[in-house]
Protein backbone atom coordinates (compact mmCIF):
# COMPACT_ATOMS: atom_id res chain seq x y z
CA UNK A 1 0.00 0.00 0.00
CA UNK A 2 1.17 3.52 -0.62
CA UNK A 3 2.13 5.02 3.11
CA UNK A 4 2.31 8.67 1.68
CA UNK A 5 -1.11 9.22 2.58
CA UNK A 6 -3.42 8.33 5.75
CA UNK A 7 -6.46 9.11 4.15
CA UNK A 8 -8.59 9.44 0.26
CA UNK A 9 -11.12 12.04 0.31
CA UNK A 10 -13.31 11.69 -2.56
CA UNK A 11 -16.01 14.66 -3.58
CA UNK A 12 -19.20 12.95 -4.44
CA UNK A 13 -21.41 14.85 -7.14
CA UNK A 14 -19.95 15.06 -10.89
CA UNK A 15 -16.36 12.82 -9.42
CA UNK A 16 -18.50 9.72 -8.64
CA UNK A 17 -21.48 10.13 -10.27
CA UNK A 18 -22.68 12.59 -12.84
CA UNK A 19 -24.91 15.09 -10.87
CA UNK A 20 -24.66 18.85 -13.11
CA UNK A 21 -26.20 16.92 -16.61
CA UNK A 22 -29.35 16.12 -14.75
CA UNK A 23 -29.57 19.34 -13.05
CA UNK A 24 -28.74 20.77 -16.40
CA UNK A 25 -31.42 19.04 -18.11
CA UNK A 26 -34.31 20.47 -16.09
CA UNK A 27 -32.57 24.40 -16.37
CA UNK A 28 -33.39 24.06 -20.33
CA UNK A 29 -37.04 23.52 -19.55
CA UNK A 30 -37.29 26.33 -17.53
CA UNK A 31 -35.79 28.48 -20.50
CA UNK A 32 -37.51 26.89 -22.71
CA UNK A 33 -40.75 27.53 -20.18
CA UNK A 34 -39.51 31.27 -20.53
CA UNK A 35 -39.33 32.12 -24.31
CA UNK A 36 -42.54 34.23 -23.94
CA UNK A 37 -40.57 36.57 -22.20
CA UNK A 38 -36.84 36.04 -22.71
CA UNK A 39 -34.66 34.79 -24.62
CA UNK A 40 -32.64 30.94 -23.43
CA UNK A 41 -29.38 33.62 -22.32
CA UNK A 42 -30.93 36.05 -20.49
CA UNK A 43 -33.35 32.97 -18.26
CA UNK A 44 -30.01 31.35 -17.91
CA UNK A 45 -28.64 34.36 -16.23
CA UNK A 46 -31.80 35.35 -14.45
CA UNK A 47 -31.23 31.67 -12.78
CA UNK A 48 -27.69 32.22 -12.05
CA UNK A 49 -28.65 35.89 -10.08
CA UNK A 50 -31.19 34.22 -8.31
CA UNK A 51 -29.27 30.94 -7.06
CA UNK A 52 -26.23 33.47 -6.32
CA UNK A 53 -28.90 35.29 -4.00
CA UNK A 54 -30.21 32.66 -2.48
CA UNK A 55 -26.96 31.03 -1.69
CA UNK A 56 -26.26 32.18 1.81
CA UNK A 57 -29.42 31.51 2.68
CA UNK A 58 -30.38 28.37 1.01
CA UNK A 59 -26.76 26.74 0.59
CA UNK A 60 -26.25 23.85 -2.32
CA UNK A 61 -28.59 21.21 -3.02
CA UNK A 62 -31.24 20.21 -4.77
CA UNK A 63 -33.90 22.18 -2.38
CA UNK A 64 -32.07 25.21 -3.03
CA UNK A 65 -32.27 24.78 -6.96
CA UNK A 66 -35.79 23.96 -7.00
CA UNK A 67 -36.72 27.14 -5.20
CA UNK A 68 -34.25 29.17 -6.99
CA UNK A 69 -36.21 27.52 -10.24
CA UNK A 70 -39.28 28.36 -8.91
CA UNK A 71 -38.67 32.02 -7.78
CA UNK A 72 -36.93 32.68 -11.30
CA UNK A 73 -39.80 31.57 -13.37
CA UNK A 74 -42.33 33.80 -11.32
CA UNK A 75 -40.00 36.67 -11.59
CA UNK A 76 -38.81 36.60 -14.93
CA UNK A 77 -42.31 35.71 -16.01
CA UNK A 78 -43.63 38.66 -13.65
CA UNK A 79 -45.80 36.24 -12.44
CA UNK A 80 -48.01 35.69 -15.73
CA UNK A 81 -46.84 31.52 -15.82
CA UNK A 82 -49.56 29.92 -15.44
CA UNK A 83 -50.08 27.87 -12.87
CA UNK A 84 -49.83 24.44 -14.65
CA UNK A 85 -46.45 25.42 -16.44
CA UNK A 86 -45.08 26.01 -12.29
CA UNK A 87 -46.64 22.63 -11.25
CA UNK A 88 -44.93 21.09 -14.05
CA UNK A 89 -41.53 22.41 -13.64
CA UNK A 90 -41.74 21.68 -10.29
CA UNK A 91 -42.50 18.56 -10.47
CA UNK A 92 -39.43 18.35 -13.10
CA UNK A 93 -37.06 19.53 -10.02
CA UNK A 94 -38.60 16.92 -7.88
CA UNK A 95 -37.30 14.52 -10.17
CA UNK A 96 -33.36 15.56 -9.54
CA UNK A 97 -34.18 13.95 -5.85
CA UNK A 98 -34.05 10.23 -7.33
CA UNK A 99 -31.34 10.97 -10.15
CA UNK A 100 -29.68 7.43 -10.46
CA UNK A 101 -26.14 8.35 -8.86
CA UNK A 102 -24.49 5.63 -11.37
CA UNK A 103 -21.24 5.70 -10.99
CA UNK A 104 -19.12 7.46 -13.94
CA UNK A 105 -17.01 5.07 -15.98
CA UNK A 106 -13.99 3.44 -14.03
CA UNK A 107 -14.87 4.79 -10.08
CA UNK A 108 -16.23 1.12 -9.06
CA UNK A 109 -13.24 -0.23 -10.29
CA UNK A 110 -11.01 2.18 -8.72
CA UNK A 111 -12.54 2.19 -5.48
CA UNK A 112 -12.45 -1.80 -5.58
CA UNK A 113 -8.81 -2.12 -6.28
CA UNK A 114 -8.03 1.22 -3.63
CA UNK A 115 -10.40 -0.65 -1.17
CA UNK A 116 -8.36 -4.46 -1.38
CA UNK A 117 -5.21 -2.40 -1.39
CA UNK A 118 -6.62 -0.85 2.19
CA UNK A 119 -6.60 2.25 1.58
CA UNK A 120 -8.68 4.51 4.01
CA UNK A 121 -11.30 6.26 1.77
CA UNK A 122 -13.89 8.77 2.72
CA UNK A 123 -16.77 10.75 1.17
CA UNK A 124 -16.55 14.82 1.79
CA UNK A 125 -19.42 16.42 -0.17
CA UNK A 126 -21.87 19.60 0.20
CA UNK A 127 -25.04 19.82 -0.48
CA UNK A 128 -28.22 19.19 1.49
CA UNK A 129 -27.94 15.85 4.03
CA UNK A 130 -30.41 13.48 3.18
CA UNK A 131 -30.01 14.03 -0.92
CA UNK A 132 -26.53 13.77 -0.61
CA UNK A 133 -26.70 10.16 1.75
CA UNK A 134 -29.77 9.26 -0.61
CA UNK A 135 -27.41 9.17 -3.94
CA UNK A 136 -24.79 7.48 -1.96
CA UNK A 137 -26.71 4.49 -1.16
CA UNK A 138 -28.29 4.76 -4.70
CA UNK A 139 -25.45 4.75 -5.90
CA UNK A 140 -23.76 1.71 -4.43
CA UNK A 141 -20.21 2.87 -3.29
CA UNK A 142 -21.11 3.24 0.10
CA UNK A 143 -19.16 -0.10 1.07
CA UNK A 144 -15.77 1.19 0.06
CA UNK A 145 -15.93 4.39 2.56
CA UNK A 146 -15.22 4.50 6.00
CA UNK A 147 -15.62 7.81 6.67
CA UNK A 148 -18.63 10.14 5.11
CA UNK A 149 -18.49 14.02 5.87
CA UNK A 150 -21.49 15.73 4.57
CA UNK A 151 -21.06 19.62 4.71
CA UNK A 152 -22.82 23.15 3.85
CA UNK A 153 -19.91 24.25 2.11
CA UNK A 154 -16.28 23.58 1.34
CA UNK A 155 -14.09 26.13 2.62
CA UNK A 156 -10.21 26.00 4.28
CA UNK A 157 -12.56 26.12 7.59
CA UNK A 158 -14.29 22.90 6.38
CA UNK A 159 -10.83 21.14 4.82
CA UNK A 160 -9.29 21.12 8.47
CA UNK A 161 -12.40 20.39 10.44
CA UNK A 162 -12.46 17.23 8.18
CA UNK A 163 -8.64 16.28 9.07
CA UNK A 164 -9.56 16.68 13.10
CA UNK A 165 -12.39 13.85 12.48
CA UNK A 166 -9.88 11.95 10.68
CA UNK A 167 -6.80 12.03 12.88
CA UNK A 168 -4.41 13.39 10.07
CA UNK A 169 -2.64 16.11 9.23
CA UNK A 170 -3.53 17.67 6.07
CA UNK A 171 -0.35 17.11 4.52
CA UNK A 172 -1.27 12.75 5.04
CA UNK A 173 -4.84 13.99 2.96
CA UNK A 174 -5.20 13.44 -0.39
CA UNK A 175 -8.31 14.69 -1.92
CA UNK A 176 -10.20 13.73 -5.41
CA UNK A 177 -12.82 16.12 -7.05
CA UNK A 178 -13.47 18.07 -9.82
CA UNK A 179 -14.23 21.48 -8.75
CA UNK A 180 -11.27 23.62 -8.62
CA UNK A 181 -13.49 26.13 -6.27
CA UNK A 182 -14.28 23.77 -4.33
CA UNK A 183 -12.69 20.65 -3.94
CA UNK A 184 -9.04 22.09 -5.05
CA UNK A 185 -7.77 25.38 -3.87
CA UNK A 186 -9.40 25.21 -0.44
CA UNK A 187 -7.39 21.93 0.18
CA UNK A 188 -4.18 22.97 -1.64
CA UNK A 189 -4.42 26.34 1.28
CA UNK A 190 -4.19 23.93 4.41
CA UNK A 191 -1.74 21.50 2.72
CA UNK A 192 -3.47 18.59 1.23
CA UNK A 193 -2.42 16.69 -1.71
CA UNK A 194 -5.07 16.66 -4.79
CA UNK A 195 -5.85 15.29 -7.69
CA UNK A 196 -8.35 17.32 -10.11
CA UNK A 197 -10.49 15.15 -12.23
CA UNK A 198 -12.73 17.84 -14.48
CA UNK A 199 -16.32 16.58 -15.52
CA UNK A 200 -17.41 18.02 -18.83
CA UNK A 201 -20.08 20.55 -17.34
CA UNK A 202 -19.56 22.56 -14.50
CA UNK A 203 -21.87 25.06 -12.31
CA UNK A 204 -21.82 28.08 -12.58
CA UNK A 205 -20.76 28.81 -9.60
CA UNK A 206 -18.36 26.60 -9.11
CA UNK A 207 -16.51 28.06 -12.03
CA UNK A 208 -12.86 28.66 -10.95
CA UNK A 209 -9.38 29.51 -12.73
CA UNK A 210 -7.47 26.77 -12.79
CA UNK A 211 -4.29 26.52 -10.65
CA UNK A 212 -0.51 25.16 -11.10
CA UNK A 213 1.16 23.72 -7.95
CA UNK A 214 3.42 21.13 -6.55
CA UNK A 215 0.74 19.27 -4.75
CA UNK A 216 -2.16 18.89 -7.68
CA UNK A 217 -2.19 16.22 -10.27
CA UNK A 218 -4.94 16.71 -13.09
CA UNK A 219 -6.15 13.51 -14.39
CA UNK A 220 -8.50 12.81 -17.17
CA UNK A 221 -9.62 9.18 -16.46
CA UNK A 222 -11.07 8.07 -12.69
CA UNK A 223 -8.90 4.99 -12.96
CA UNK A 224 -5.65 7.09 -13.86
CA UNK A 225 -5.63 7.75 -9.84
CA UNK A 226 -4.26 4.04 -9.29
CA UNK A 227 -1.64 4.38 -11.64
CA UNK A 228 -0.71 7.89 -9.12
CA UNK A 229 -0.89 5.60 -5.79
CA UNK A 230 1.07 3.07 -7.08
CA UNK A 231 4.33 5.91 -7.01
Amino acid sequence: MNTRFDWIAFDADDTLWDCQGHFERVMQELYTLLEPWVDRDTAAKELYATEHKNMPLLGYGTKAFSLSMIETALRVSNYEMPGEKLAWLQQECYTLQELPATPLPEVRETLEALFQQEFHMAVFTKGELLDQEHKLKRSGLSPFFEHVEITSDKTEREFLQLCRHLFTQPERLLMVGNSMKSDIAPALAVGCETVYIPFHVTWQLEHAEKVSHPKLKEISHFGELLDILSV
